[in-house]
């Protein structure tokens, strides 16, 4: 890896992926057969556990970190940071264990990371971004929910949801990852506005998202709900910090 990027960390966080975590540790070993790979399994029950234990015994890039349940995943990737930042890690990546973020597209992050952003972000909703084989109805609800970000949070970022994302270790450690509860989608937003509260320099990398082809989807009620109330209040809390800044 460049040496100016230092060690890089791919975190892939998995439950019940048996299927699709081969395919996904193939494509990342192809594109960057320098980095290293964490798979983050909530003890599936389909044996993704099991499979992963497989590829690392294969291959000394990979590595595993079994968690004893499903507890989210905001806490699967919040184990992996502090699982590569106890080692040393200089950057860290998030990416879906489903294919639906391309390892192909990994090294767009990697140069805005190097060029000197604090959080590059994989993002469909700027110009030259995309997504694949998601109903009209999949986008409105992203779209709009990535809207009322930006106006209840004030924040410059067009995809605070995205999933797809490389921190710099300096990043994670002065954002203060360790009191982190949000789940799910709400997980991304949290971080993305504790990046920009602590003026570090945020670029948005636009990126081709295409829907998984196996298994089903994590998108629930319950991480949707979180998500609108987590965002409202932290936009209701944070307005006269925003006035004041603006003053």
């Amino acid at each position: 890896m460049d040496r100016m990027l230092g060690r890089v960390l791919v975190i892939v966080p998995t439950y019940n992926e048996r299927d699709n975590l081969p395919r996904i540790v193939e494509r990342l070993r192809a594109a960057l057969p320098d980095v290293d790979l964490l798979v983050a399994d909530d003890n599936s029950p389909d044996g993704t556990g099991k499979i992963a234990d497989e590829l690392a015994e294969r291959d000394d890039h990979v590595h595993v970190l079994h968690r004893p349940g499903k507890q989210g995943l905001g806490a699967a990737y919040i184990a992996g940071f502090q699982w590569g930042l106890e080692r040393g890690y200089d950057v860290l990546v998030e990416i879906d264990a489903d294919g639906s973020h391309q390892p192909e597209e990994l090294h767009k992050l990697l140069a805005a990371v190097e060029g000197g952003a604090d959080l590059a972000i994989g993002s469909r909703w700027v110009p030259g971004g995309k997504v694949i084989n998601w109903p009209a109805s999949r986008e409105f609800l992203s779209r709009g929910a990535n809207t009322y970000t930006r106006i209840m949070l004030g924040m410059p970022v067009r995809d605070a949801t995205a999933g797809f994302r490389a921190y710099r270790a300096t990043t994670l450690r002065k954002i203060g990852i360790e009191g982190v509860q949000s789940q799910g989608y709400c997980f991304q937003v949290d971080l993305t506005l504790r990046t920009v509260r602590e003026g570090l320099r945020i670029t948005e990398v636009p990126i081709t998202f295409v829907d998984r082809a196996v298994g089903q989807s994590k998108m629930s009620r319950d991480v949707m709900t979180e998500a609108l109330w987590r965002i409202s209040v932290w936009g209701v809390t944070g307005i006269p910090d925003r006035f004041r800044r603006r003053r």
